[in-house]
This record gives C-alpha cells, structure tokens and sequence, in this order.
C-alpha cells in the first residue's frame, strides 16, 4: 500500500517505522523540524527540547524502541527534585522532612495528601472519569489542602476548564509520579537529550525508505473511491496524528472534537541558578506560567555550560498578546534576574500541545479507524488519562496494527 502519515510527532514516526517495511510511507510534517512535542533546539554545543521531558520506569514501549533503535545505553536515571514557591518564598518538597515543615498545610492534610497517594495506584480510573476533580479533591483531602495546594496548580494547568477536567486525570498523574528517593522523583533522561531519539527515529525511517516532507502542511485532502488523494498525491490509505478536529477540517469528514489546549514554554539561559537547586518548582503565586523548570537542576549542568530554565504557561483558544514578554518580566522580578544574566531566550508555542481530560473523556476517545481513515496521538486510548511519550509510541504502534490488519484482510 501507499500511506500517508499526517504528522511527524513520536506517534506518527513509530506507525512509519512499523508499516515501512512492507509499504511505501510519505510522512507530512507541517513544522520545519519533527518530533511535535519532543523536538527539541539546537545550540552550539547541545540540544534541549522546546519543551521539558522526561521518562518513568513504567514506559515499557518507549524503552523498547530504544533497543530497537540502538540507543538503550543513553538512558539514564536522574533524581527531579520539587517545590512550591509560596508566598515570595521557595519551599522544598522533595524529602520527607520538607513536607514534615512545609507550613502551608496542616498535619492532618499531609496525612489525607500521603493516603490519597499511597491509593492512587489501586483506585478504579473508569470510575472516576465522569467525577470532577475539585468534588474528588474535596471529599479526599478537604477544603484547605485543596484551596492551598491543589487549586493554584490545576489554575495554572487548565486555566478557566480546571472545574472540568476529571479526577482520572489527577490519580493517574499522583499514580505514575510515585517512584520516589529521599532525594527526589527517579526520572528517566536520555544523554544528549531527546533529540537523540527522534534523530535516530529520522535516520532509520530514511534508510528504510520512508520519504518525510518537514514545512509541509496539508493543503487539499479529499476521498476518492476508497482511496484519498493529499496535496495532490493518490494515497490507499492515511493515517493522522493531528487532533480530530482538526483532521475534520481538512477532510470534510466529521469528527467529534477533542477538548485541547495550548502550551507557551519560554527557555531562558542563565548565568546562575535561582530555584535553589530545585528542579520542577510549581508557583503558588499568581504568575503568568505555572511552573518553573530547571533543567540544570535535573540534567548535569556542565553538558550545557550555562544554567537553563523553563517557563511553562497553558492557555486555551489564542496565545494572549505579549504573553512571552509577561512570562520573562514576571520571572525576573521575582527571581532578580537581569538582562545581563540572560545569555538568550527562546518562547516555543503550540496551540494544540495537549488534551484535556474533561469528565466524560474517555467517552470521546475516537477508535483507530473512523470513515476510511486512520487517527491516532495524543487523543488515543493508550494516553489516556495523562499524555506522555509512552502513550503516544503504543499509539503508533497500535494504529500501524489496525493498518496491517485491514491490509491483510482486504487481500482475503
């Protein structure tokens, strides 16, 4: 068969490297670059991804198309510390002690915070799928743990839908966020960081014919018998990567739409580190991101040379104006950075970085094969409820299975 793959992320190049070897694969990637949200920026000396990344022990897919890939020996496992900036202040919450003083909580909140997460693992997620988050939260830990630790975060993730994302959500983030050290989250990397995978990735597909089209988007798409012609080309059959809706407007096929969101992330290089050597420090304090991220803090900070921090901000619909400018003036007023330590920035946007996991989700879900077409991504079954690297590969994976399958039994 002749397949058309319609996005370059990790879902879309894994269904080409499993169909490449039996068909002919053209892949149609709108972005100058590939690996959506795993591309990654290139400096003079390293790379770092435009948006942070790491891995969990659990992500048996994505460590098996290492192997397959030959570079199992750059994974490493690094230790991700973690705080909460409160009230003008860094508070560690990385060892037991830190959560033993943090003042922002009372003991019986830190007690019902531990139970709920020492459960997450074993709740039922199809049964929380259509309870709100906040009525969760409310029951399982009360109203203070709620209103001083959980609400800023779920604001700065979800924004105006935090009321409506579903506790399937959360439990499946408490659930595979609980590998943890005394000194911190054991968090997968790989040496070189990830563009050393979706490199590899590139390679191999080129080696094995599959022929990418990076800066091209679809223009035209329409059916044709049983066959689809994209951009001019007759294809058997496509398959997209790209969110429902979205493949809906250039197919003229409906598709139910997928709530999404978007995600601005600013990089800034820096002479020093101002997160006291915590890594993932979440932002009480109203601020335009949610987060601060010190890669540095994470990653070995000689394989960069310089301090690098990253700004994550969400919103929904359209990027608000001037939000980078907002993001950097904010951080350096809080953390007393000048332009002087500022070595350079950088502020990557996608509109459609992610879903979000409203109640009645996993109803959403569309199947693998709707209409003669092929969808799988970040909206497939194996990412919900929580996106991830893992997810998407098992995706791709799947999605080139059902293609398989539908060749095998067309030619019966």
């Amino acid at each position: 068969m002749k397949i058309c793959i319609i996005g370059g992320g990790l879902a879309g190049l894994t269904a080409a490297l499993d169909l490449s070897g039996d068909h002919t694969v053209d892949l149609l990637e709108r972005r100058p670059f590939l690996g959506g949200c795993l591309s990654s920026l290139s400096r003079e000396h390293y790379t770092i991804e435009h948006y942070y990344h790491h891995c969990f022990e659990g992500d048996s897919h994505l460590f098996s198309l290492m192997e397959q890939l030959g570079i199992s020996d750059r994974l490493e496992w690094l230790e991700g510390s973690t705080g909460y900036y409160v009230d003008g202040s860094i508070h560690p919450l990385t060892t037991p002690r830190d959560i033993i003083v943090y003042p922002y909580l009372s003991l019986i909140d830190k007690a019902r915070l531990a139970l709920l997460t020492l459960r997450a693992k074993r709740m039922d997620r199809v049964k929380l799928d259509d309870v709100p988050v906040k009525k969760f939260l409310l029951e399982q830990v009360g109203e203070n743990a709620y209103a001083s630790f959980f609400e800023p975060l779920l604001k700065s993730k979800f924004g105006a839908m935090r009321d409506q994302v579903s506790a399937a959500w959360l439990i499946s983030r408490i659930a595979i966020r609980s590998n943890r050290t005394t000194g911190g989250e054991r968090l997968g990397y790989l040496k070189g960081g990830f563009s050393t995978l979706i490199d590899r990735l590139e390679q191999v597909l080129s080696d094995q014919g599959v022929t990418i089209q990076t800066g091209t988007p679809v223009e035209s798409m329409q059916r044709s018998g049983f066959e689809w012609i994209v951009n001019g080309t007759r294809y058997d059959t496509v398959i997209s990567t790209i969110p429902p809706q979205e493949l809906a407007r250039l197919s003229g096929v409906e598709f139910p739409a997928i709530p999404y969101q978007g995600a601005a992330c600013m990089i800034l290089a820096l002479d020093r580190d101002v997160t006291d050597g915590i890594y993932w420090l979440n932002m009480k304090d109203s601020a335009p991101y949610g987060a601060v991220v010190s890669h540095t803090n994470f990653a070995p900070l000689e394989r960069y040379g310089e301090h690098l921090v990253y700004l994550a901000s969400y919103f929904s619909g359209t990027l608000p104006d001037q939000q980078g400018q907002r993001m950097k003036e904010d951080f350096c007023t809080r953390f007393n950075v000048t332009d002087e330590m500022i070595h350079w920035q950088h502020l990557e946007v996608d509109p459609w970085a992610g879903p979000v996991y409203t109640t009645g989700y996993r109803q959403m879900i569309p199947n693998y094969e709707q209409y003669g077409l092929y969808m799988a991504g970040m909206f497939s079954r194996p990412n919900y409820p929580e996106r991830s690297m893992e997810g998407s590969i098992a995706a791709g994976r799947q999605v080139a299975t059902c293609v398989r399958r539908r060749t095998a039994h067309d030619q019966h």
